[in-house]
């Protein structure tokens, strides 16, 4: 009934008897009350297709599952029922799934399609038994339905619903997914250049009839990838990118197209210089981001943008090697704004900079809604970095560039750039940056090449770093765990425009349900505490791997905690031994200096390998009721007690009685613990603050809450700060 490889398999195989049996039976649906475990060795999302009777209001991703029973793989669908499972991490690459119910589905407009649709599954929490008795999945054989063998949807790096024609990330739409991108190339294409426009000559032409001519351009910016697809659009690939390109007459805005973006996206790169014939030319969308390009001191023509389009008129683009690029063509070189972290202050708000600075905080990989489409989310984390032109690091909010490979890389110790961030002011706190759609992100082994590197600023900025300990910036490293910035405002405001979304006790379940895997979330919560303890948090010696201590949240069937690892350098420098959480949190061991070790399932950073921070102290769990007494929450209140927490950073010093009432509205620990110290081995500053905890108990306050699902039943609840009633308005 099914395909063969060329050397036969003798071994019993799961996922060839259930083949079998679907393609005997004639309602081609099988259930199974018991069955072997299956291994998930690739999960891939896509936008699904329209249905009879579904409409834009029910828009769904569709996805599909790659498995193995340890002798065949399978590429089947996912039911759409069974989407919640992924959106809660349940159903994720390298867990294993007994399959309870499936149907073979044949494609009705197409001969010779058809593929397994898995539609109930019972997920396994344990550790897989399937893969570790395989040394190479990748060379098990395809199970394909006879007469299937040539079905290029079954085979290749596309969706089984043949109307769609690539594949998205798994937890954003911003990224290059799949086989199909293509990635820079190391071609010394050389060209004789005879006549070709000058941009300044494109606007005057603009409105005539004219055939265009070429013209030859540097890239000076690179924008994100904006992914436009929607419920029903019949577009392949609705990719659009910008770039701001420039020759010696100015600048002007270029926009990629389509399945252009697949082929030179990657490959068009700052200080690339592209020969382009064949483009097209319309008038500039106004309402979109824009770089920042005054340094450049260049003409921008801002009333068109080149347009290059893979049909009608289908564009052709040449990417020039650098290496030959004469001087004669007059191209402009690619020009950086680096502000150093001294600067940053006096800059005023909104101004845009490149930055590069010495990592020493990386936060964990989370996800926020789009504010524009609530079904779909932008993935950021915080970063901490210096320069040494100040006590103060750079706060930097850096949400996904189209640079997976970087973004889920950064870690402590390596140098990072940044260019085109937009500086946030905050009251009473140090600024921060932010990620702006031309923000493009660098770090220690992809600098090579890159325009800025002959910058004096990078230069300097490389000279300091000279002059500095590992072991000293190691120590002082973390990653991982709660964070967010900037601190909460002395006063709530209920309207505000940037304040938490009040929730009443009864919907505060539906918003803790309502998150996805790594999605964060703050809402305000009135109430009272009705009771205070301390969550004593130990950490077990290295390398016996452990979830990570000292955060505390809502769990359905166990709890374990998570928070910042700072890194200690080993005396003796034992090897780091590989291990990985099911969850992406932080796992306790050893690195060497600048080494870490990361994971990429499901794209997540995973299993950093780090020493216990040996001023963990613990944390403080609040017992919080709804102000209607409908609800009762454990929420932790992590106080920060040690100047090398990155939480330390912006927040209020000033002095107080280090009782648990101005701790909690203060949102820092006590005083006296507020400078570079290592605390003395069981000694608990939370134990002292919890002895204050009476007068906090049946008061009437708005807790703000952090919300965060770390995996699939777990979501972390923390008390981000607490308002008594005198300080809380309604506007």
């Amino acid at each position: 009934m099914e395909s063969a490889s060329s050397s036969l398999v003798a071994q019993d195989s799961f996922l060839q008897r259930t083949l079998g049996r679907l393609s005997s039976t004639q309602s081609l649906k099988l259930s199974a009350e018991e069955a072997d475990p299956v291994a998930i060795v690739a999960l891939r999302r896509y936008l699904s297709e329209p249905t009879d009777g579904q409409n834009q209001e029910q828009q769904l991703d569709s996805y599909d599952v790659t498995i193995t029973d340890g002798v065949w793989r399978a590429k089947c669908f996912l039911h759409p029922s069974l989407n919640q499972l992924v959106h809660r991490n349940a159903l994720r690459t390298g867990s294993d799934v007994n399959i309870r119910q499936c149907s073979f589905v044949y494609n009705e407009r197409r001969l010779g399609h058809g593929f397994i649709c898995v539609e109930k599954v019972e997920c396994i929490a344990e550790p897989s038994a399937v893969l570790p008795r395989i040394s190479d999945v990748s060379s098990l054989p395809l199970l394909v339905k006879q007469g299937m063998e040539r079905s290029a949807d079954l085979q290749g790096d596309t969706p089984l619903q043949v109307s769609r024609k690539h594949y998205l990330p798994l937890w954003n739409n911003d990224d290059p997914e799949g086989d199909m991108w293509k990635n820079p190339d190391g071609s010394n294409i050389r060209l004789s250049v005879s006549k070709v426009a000058l941009l300044s000559t494109l606007e005057s032409s603009f409105r005539g009839s004219w055939k265009p001519l070429p013209i030859l351009v540097k890239i000076i910016h690179k924008s994100r990838l904006r992914y436009y697809g929607k419920f029903g659009q019949r577009i392949d690939y609705p990719y659009q990118a910008y770039f701001e390109v420039a020759d010696q007459s100015g600048c002007m805005s270029l926009v990629l197209w389509n399945e252009l973006c697949l082929e030179f996206y990657q490959r068009m790169t700052v200080g690339s210089v592209l020969y382009l014939q064949n483009y097209s030319l319309k008038q500039s969308y106004s309402n979109r981001s824009r770089p920042q390009m005054d340094h450049h001191r260049l003409r921008n023509f801002s009333s068109v943008e080149i347009c290059l389009n893979p049909r009608n008129p289908a564009a052709v683009i040449t990417v020039v090697s650098q290496k030959a690029v004469p001087p004669q063509w007059g191209l402009p070189e690619a020009a950086y704004r680096f502000t150093s972290r001294s600067e940053l202050d006096r800059l005023p708000a909104g101004a845009a900079c490149d930055v590069i600075g010495l990592v020493t905080f990386v936060g964990r990989v989370e996800r926020v809604r789009s504010k524009g489409n609530k079904e779909r989310f932008w993935t950021y984390r915080w970063v901490h970095a210096v320069d040494g032109t100040s006590n103060q690091p750079f706060i930097l909010e850096l949400f996904s560039s189209s640079q997976p490979e970087i973004f889920n890389q950064i870690c402590p110790m390596t140098y990072l750039v940044c260019t085109q961030v937009r500086l946030c002011q905050v009251e009473d706190s140090p600024p921060y940056l932010t990620s702006s759609c031309e923000t493009e992100i660098f770090i220690t082994g992809h600098h090579k090449g890159r325009p800025y590197v002959s910058d004096p600023r990078v230069k300097s900025f490389i000279q300091w770093t000279k002059t500095l300990k590992d072991n000293m910036i190691l120590q002082k490293s973390a990653v991982g765990g709660h964070y967010c910035y900037p601190p909460p405002p002395q006063r709530f405001v209920q309207s505000a425009a940037d304040s938490p979304g009040s929730c009443s006790g009864l919907t505060f379940n539906r918003e803790l349900e309502s998150l996805q895997y790594r999605e964060h979330k703050t809402v305000a919560l009135q109430g009272q505490i009705a009771a205070v303890r301390h969550l004593e948090t130990t950490c077990r010696a290295p390398p016996v791997p452990d979830f990570s201590p000292t955060a505390c949240f809502i769990s359905t069937d166990k709890r374990r905690h998570e928070s910042f690892w700072f890194v200690q350098v080993p005396d003796d420098d034992p090897p780091a031994s590989p291990s990985t959480d099911r969850s992406g949190s932080c796992c306790v061991g050893t690195i060497k200096p600048g080494q870490v070790l990361l994971d990429d399932l499901n794209q997540e950073p995973v299993s950093c390998f780090f020493a216990c921070n040996p001023a963990s102290d613990g944390a403080v769990l609040d017992f919080l009721s709804g102000i209607n007494q409908q609800i009762a929450i454990d929420a932790a209140f992590l106080p920060v007690v040690c100047s090398d927490d990155p939480r330390a950073v912006g927040r209020c010093q000033d002095p107080h009685d280090n009782s648990m009432l101005s701790c909690s509205y203060i949102r820092t620990g006590p005083t006296r613990h507020l400078r570079p110290l290592v605390l003395q081995s069981g000694f608990l500053p939370a134990e002292e603050i919890l002895a204050t905890a009476q007068e906090l108990e049946d008061k009437h306050v708005v807790c703000v809450l952090d919300l965060c699902r770390l995996d699939t039943d777990e979501v972390e609840v923390l008390v981000n700060k607490v308002y008594r009633v005198t300080d809380a308005t309604a506007d």
